[in-house]
């Protein structure tokens, strides 16, 4: 079992910067796929970004590319995602998620989610 815990969200001007952290207890955090997902009101949870176990493997959605970088420390069981530029349109509930799977970026193939944590960028 992960239990998985995000921080870091907030209140930010467009064009501002956070950086999200995501830290999990439990065993075997190096061996998991981790991924970040959003969701907005009224829309469904989209994929933003995904780092393999590793960390060699990156993937991000179209929409934050160049903006957004998914790193991790597996010594401290931290994943985080720094998010430059910030727009009006990534204001969402943003979630941590983990994966048995060496790099997966579709919800249902996670295993582990964190409650979340909102991200609001006014204009």
């Amino acid at each position: 079992q992960v239990q998985l815990v995000e921080s870091g969200g907030g209140l930010v001007q467009a064009g501002g910067s956070l950086r999200l952290s995501c830290t999990a207890s439990g065993r075997a955090f190096s061996s998991y796929c981790m991924g970040w997902f959003r969701q907005a009101p009224g829309k469904e949870r989209e994929f933003v970004a995904a780092i393999a176990w590793s960390g060699g493997d990156r993937y991000y959605a179209d929409s934050v590319k160049g903006r957004f970088t998914i790193s991790r420390d597996n010594a401290k069981n931290t994943v985080y995602l720094q998010m430059n530029s910030l727009k009006p349109e990534d204001t969402a509930v943003y979630y941590c998620a983990a994966s048995f799977r060496t790099i997966a970026t579709i919800a249902s193939t996670y295993n582990y989610w964190g409650q979340g944590t909102q991200v609001t960028v006014s204009s």
